[in-house]
């Protein structure tokens, strides 16, 4: 009876002793996506860049795959975020506009029947974190540690001044005069919703940030996912002085200043680098880098070389943006892939890497390219990306298949382009391929059929505008003339 007891003890134990090992020997991988702000498609170094040197940055992409052809799902900020946190695009769910400035007074922000990527995560057993730029709602009902982040360190609105020297003093005499409308540029940074007194530059705060998060995550058996969303090199433009010292041969002063922000990103990049290799999370990590749209033009004095325009525009130098993905062993290095791939694919990428069990009525209009990555197949073969901005009284659209892309700017006709040999889109081919056109057009206006009504816009008067122009007027947009 001893024995029998005896071995039944073992064999409770043998289990306890295989669940826990499990458990212990969690191989899969971390992730961590590095956003930037407005950052341009050609002011990296590993995408060409020749006055801005981002060695830290550029290191990993030759250790992994670049994309050359990586989109995101809208060329604003709000909604290229919302699209990375849904894997929809944002028109689908009435986000297809910033959020107006202190959006906390209008209660808005991404519905919540829209399930984030951080919480799949989150639910799939990861640790989460999110530092930097959230811009996706300020309500408490809407805030990251309430979307699936168990750590978020930043701000809640669309962007931020730089050197907490500068900007406290002034928040701290409009509120001690009972402002009630403080620019949110000027807000205190916040830690799990508690205000705290930052003294550093934001960036390398966001930088420290990222490292304290690694630390605590190392401690602990799960894997992590963490969203590290810098503002820089949004506007306004603002340096640490020993950065732009780097950058002397540069001789306007704003592009100068610019180059510095960026500098700054990837010096924080590299303490991360660094800080991941000495808790032994380096080589499961999986590291994706990219901008949140194309770089902003004119002051903002970005590099999309050779895309044309930028910043909020639907040819190419407006969504399509710098990226790469980095994983030791896992991801081949030293690889260019061309094939298009969009942020909207991050969301079911990442739950598969994760394993995640994902809700059988989730739909999501991006797919999992893991494989299609590994295998350099496309993996949005005769299928579309879509881009589309309004603008008052009237939208510009842009829809890609294959080798194809149409466009719709204003009130100009549609034009078609083979952006695989012409990267810069500057030979119209709607008259030597009609049909085509006709066909890119009309599945352009069957996804226009799923959008929602805007549920906010980015000022009080673009949303008397819309309703005086009767938008969106999509049976102008699409018409074929």
């Amino acid at each position: 009876m001893k024995n029998k007891l005896k071995k039944k003890g073992l064999s409770f134990l043998a289990i306890v002793w295989t669940i826990t090992s499990v458990f212990a020997q969690d191989k899969r991988p971390n992730i961590l996506v590095i956003l930037c702000d407005d950052l341009g498609y050609a002011d990296v170094g590993f995408n060409g860049s020749k006055d801005i040197i981002t060695p830290n940055i550029d290191a990993l992409a030759h250790h992994g795959t670049i994309f050359s052809s990586a989109y995101v799902a809208h060329p604003f900020c709000g909604p290229s975020r919302t699209s990375i946190m849904t894997g929809q695009y944002s028109h689908a769910m009435g986000a297809q506009f910033n959020l107006i400035r202190n959006s906390e007074k209008y209660n808005l922000g991404i519905p919540l029947t829209e399930k984030f990527i951080s919480k799949e995560l989150q639910q799939a057993g990861y640790f989460t974190g999110a530092i930097g730029k959230w811009h996706l709602g300020s309500n408490e009902q809407f805030h990251p540690n309430k979307r699936g982040f168990d750590e978020f360190y930043g701000f809640l609105g669309g962007g931020h001044r730089y050197f907490p020297e500068q900007y406290r003093p002034i928040y701290e005499k409009q509120k001690a005069a009972g402002n009630k409308d403080i620019f949110d540029y000027l807000t205190p940074l916040e830690y799990n919703g508690t205000q705290v007194k930052e003294t550093a530059y934001i960036t390398d705060a966001f930088s420290r940030e990222a490292i304290t998060f690694v630390n605590k995550a190392a401690q602990k058996k799960e894997p992590f996912f963490l969203y590290l969303a810098y503002n820089a090199p949004h506007l306004p433009l603002e340096a640490k002085e020993e950065d732009i010292k780097v950058f002397t041969s540069i001789k306007d002063k704003n592009r100068r200043t610019y180059a510095a922000m960026v500098y700054a990103v990837d010096r924080g990049v590299g303490e991360l680098v660094k800080t991941l290799k000495e808790k032994n999370e380096f080589e499961n990590t999986l590291i994706v880098f990219l901008s949140d749209n194309g770089g902003k033009l004119g002051v903002g004095s970005a590099n999309n070389n050779p895309l044309k325009e930028g910043k909020g525009s639907a040819y190419e130098g407006g969504f399509r943006v710098p990226m790469f993905f980095h994983w030791p062993k896992k991801v081949k290095a030293g690889k260019v892939f061309e094939h298009p791939v969009s942020s909207i694919d991050f969301y079911p990428t990442f739950a598969g890497l994760a394993k995640a069990d994902m809700s059988k009525n989730k739909k999501l209009a991006g797919k999992d390219v893991w494989c299609s990555v590994k295998a350099n197949k496309n993996p949005h073969k005769d299928e579309m990306l879509y881009i589309l901005r309004h603008r008052t009284g009237l939208s510009d659209v842009a829809a890609r298949k294959n080798e194809w892309k149409a466009l719709k700017v204003g009130t100009q006709k549609w034009k078609l382009f083979n952006i695989v040999k012409d990267i810069r889109e500057e030979h119209d081919l709607s008259t030597q391929h009609p049909e085509i056109l006709k066909g890119l057009v009309s599945e352009a206006e069957r996804w226009s059929n799923t959008h929602a009504e805007p549920k906010w816009f980015h000022s009080l008067e673009e949303g008397e505008l819309w309703k005086q122009y009767n938008m969106p007027r999509f049976e102008e947009t699409f018409l074929l003339k």
